[in-house]
């Protein structure tokens, strides 16, 4: 990785079927928001979403890998229930669980023009690692 590329950040990869998402952060925190963020950018670009209502979400799992894909299914969750998308995320780990709060606001087709429908986090491609560089890295493949 590149020094010079701005952390935190989000990438897509490209997974066969379906749909690699990266979140690079400082500290465990910034990298699940960053995570949500490129959950959140398979669907639509987060910028046009804005963060009119917040949701409070709760997970708790054995390690941190499948913390992250605890926290990705519970966002996939909150999106069918309550028909939103979201752009900002406050995330505070704990151990074994995490805390956070989900800014965003209800689907506008016209506006957002969701380009796909994510069902769910998966297991393929789970990674949660301190890297090299000092930079935390969460990504697994999304179902879409």
């Amino acid at each position: 990785m590149n020094p010079s590329e701005e952390i935190p950040r989000w990438e897509h990869f490209p997974h066969i079927a379906d749909m690699g998402v990266r979140g690079l952060g400082e500290n465990l925190d910034e990298a699940f928001a960053q995570a949500a963020l490129a959950l959140t950018a398979v669907i639509c670009d987060p910028a046009d979403i804005l963060p009119l209502e917040e949701i409070e979400i709760r997970c708790e799992a054995p390690d941190v890998e499948l913390l992250l894909t605890d926290w990705l299914n519970a966002l996939v969750y909150e999106m069918a229930v309550h028909k939103m998308l979201f752009s900002q995320f406050e995330v505070r780990i704990d151990g074994a669980t995490l805390q956070a709060h989900a800014r965003g606001e209800a689907v506008d087709r016209l506006r957002h023009q969701p380009a796909a429908e994510v069902k769910g986090a998966t297991y393929t491609e789970l990674k949660v690692s301190r890297e090299k560089n000092g930079i935390w890295l969460s990504q697994c493949v999304v179902d879409i």
